[in-house]
């Protein structure tokens, strides 16, 4: 088989190392011109995804990387009322661990040879088993799969799907080295994670493994031209943080004051999806992993889903190495009814998160019953 993965994110790079594992071969082409070329972000929570990492071999490199403690969660309502304070106790299981983003990719990319991964090959198209890219390279397929994220180019040959916009707008922030620079606000935040819910607004506070808080501040139930019409100057950071101040108002002063100490990283981000449930008729091919063909609310299950979304496919590979149809048809049949059922659930917490209880809800959400 001569698989070509486009794009070097979670799902493409478990997908990778599985093959790997099976002692399939596989290249992965990415845009970025080397591994460390743009911040990848920051915590997430894997839980189901240490499904994809045991199947990869790494479930023990991954524990020696995760942060149990990052399992703390502390829920508030804007008027301060502390709702739910969970700390993990030292010897607990790493269930949902937080990881670091790029300490995860940099696990998978290590686990694999140094020429399976092509830095600097941005996809253009591809149709007959050859695959294009924009400096004009070419390079041949039997399979190709798309795992270039929320706007894949590769999704346009399997489905019309675009992304659209779920009334989320976030601003993006974050306190640096917060122990020593504002040891009584990382005292506040703890450990994990911190969720402040009410009134249409969200306040996000994650604790990194750098040292690093960093902070989103949602506005739900607003429109994809409101970051225009919000009054934010994203380009003077101090305005910024005043006028986002603004917006918190009738806030506890503790999470604003949380605003007033981020540094002049202010990024705005508009949060879109894919419809929930999406399919397509399969192809022998082609096929999809991860946001790419799952595209979900930001509530956690994302990157899970894309890690289980290479393992499985890997596994499929492994075991249909002489029939790539009945491999795709095995891995889209699992895959549609799993991110299916991940969409339902992430659409349900969203909605959740734009009611005016949000807190309150979130917290049943937590505790049923």
């Amino acid at each position: 088989m001569d698989i070509a993965i486009v794009g070097a994110g979670l799902g493409g790079l478990t997908l990778a190392r599985v093959l790997h594992v099976n002692g399939i071969d596989a290249v992965v082409y990415e845009r970025e011109l080397a591994r460390h070329a743009r911040d990848q972000g920051g915590m997430l929570d894997i839980h189901s995804g240490q499904r994809a990492l045991r199947e990869a071999g790494l479930i023990d490199r991954f524990h020696a990387i995760a942060r149990g403690e990052g399992q703390d969660m502390r829920l508030l309502q804007p008027d301060g009322t502390l709702l739910l304070r969970e700390d993990t106790p030292d010897d607990a299981p790493l269930d949902r661990p937080e990881v670091d983003r790029a300490d995860l990719r940099g696990l998978l990319l290590d686990s694999l040879p140094v020429d399976m991964v092509r830095w600097g090959h941005a996809f253009d198209s591809a149709d007959n088993g050859l695959l294009r890219f924009a400096d004009g390279g070419r390079a041949s397929y039997d399979l190709l799969v798309g795992a270039d994220g929320a706007y894949s180019r590769v999704r346009a040959l399997l489905t019309d799907a675009r992304p659209a916009h779920i009334g989320q707008n976030v601003v993006e922030l974050g306190i640096p080295d917060i122990d020593r620079t504002h040891p009584d606000l990382a005292a506040m935040v703890g450990r994990g994670n911190y969720w402040v819910l009410g009134n249409g607004l969200s306040l996000a506070a994650q604790r990194n493994g750098d040292g690093r808080v960093r902070i989103g501040v949602s506005f739900y139930r607003t429109g994809e031209d409101w970051f225009a019409t919000s009054g934010i100057p994203f380009d003077d950071p101090a305005a910024a943080r005043a006028r986002l101040i603004e917006l918190l108002s009738g806030w506890d002063f503790r999470f604003t004051a949380l605003i007033a100490a981020c540094d002049d990283t202010v990024v705005p981000r508009s949060i879109t999806a894919l419809p929930a449930g999406l399919t397509w008729p399969s192809r022998p091919d082609v096929t999809l992993v991860g946001d790419a063909a799952h595209l979900m609310p930001p509530v956690g299950e994302g990157a899970n889903m894309a890690m289980i979304d290479g393992a499985v496919l890997g596994l499929a590979l492994a075991a249909h190495p002489d029939d790539l149809p009945a491999a795709v048809e095995e891995y889209e049949r699992e895959m549609f009814e799993r991110t299916s059922a991940a969409a339902r659930m992430s659409a349900r917490v969203q909605e959740i998160l734009m009611s005016p209880d949000a807190g309150r809800k979130m917290l049943e959400f937590f505790q049923p019953g």
